[in-house]
């Protein structure tokens, strides 16, 4: 992604608190109207493909608690990044066996190596090494077990950061560049 597009990225996830683990909605969100007006700007970068731009909106729209708008767009885009917005969606909703399939769909998605990394890094920071051992195994992530974690409704403020990760990681790979 150009430079240009970084940063307005950023400002659009710059919420007063991470978004929940479920539905919502929290304090501090953007309606769907000034998201898609400020999104229409941002996303006319010609570099991007249209499918990432979608990828962008939903994934922007679902931090700002629009789960059904982010719905209907990942549910139209068949491929693993689209599967990855949706799965999340359902995990949001809180849907979980469906958010499972969701991921059985997915498969091995190029961005686990660096949620991975990442999850590995925050974990080993707040000392939280059986979270990590369960989300985080020879180096690969474990969606599966985050959504159990996630249903267990317990240490949500931890799972929410691992949730931004995500996030984070599938915007840098939707625009090609980071976004932390």
């Amino acid at each position: 992604m150009p430079a240009t597009l970084e940063r307005p990225i950023k400002q659009l996830l710059a919420t007063s608190e991470l978004p929940e683990l479920g539905p919502g909605p929290r304090p501090g969100v953007r309606s769907k109207s000034e998201l898609e007006a400020e999104l229409k700007i941002i996303l006319r970068e010609p570099a991007l493909a249209e499918t990432s731009r979608e990828l962008i909106r939903a994934l922007v729209l679902l931090w700002h608690d629009h789960l059904e708008e982010a719905h209907t767009i990942s549910q139209g885009i068949e491929n693993a990044d689209g599967s990855f917005v949706h799965a999340i969606v359902h995990r949001r909703e809180p849907d979980f066996a469906n958010s499972n399939y969701w991921w059985r769909r997915v498969g091995r998605h190029p961005a686990f190596p660096e949620i991975a990394k990442r999850v590995t890094n925050l974990l080993t920071q707040r000392a939280e090494s059986e979270l990590l051992a369960n989300l985080v195994t020879r180096s690969e992530w474990q969606p599966s077990a985050f959504i159990a974690a996630c249903e267990s409704g317990e240490r949500s403020d931890i799972l929410r950061e691992i949730s931004r990760v995500e996030y984070e990681v599938l915007l840098e790979r939707f625009t090609g560049a980071p976004i932390t």
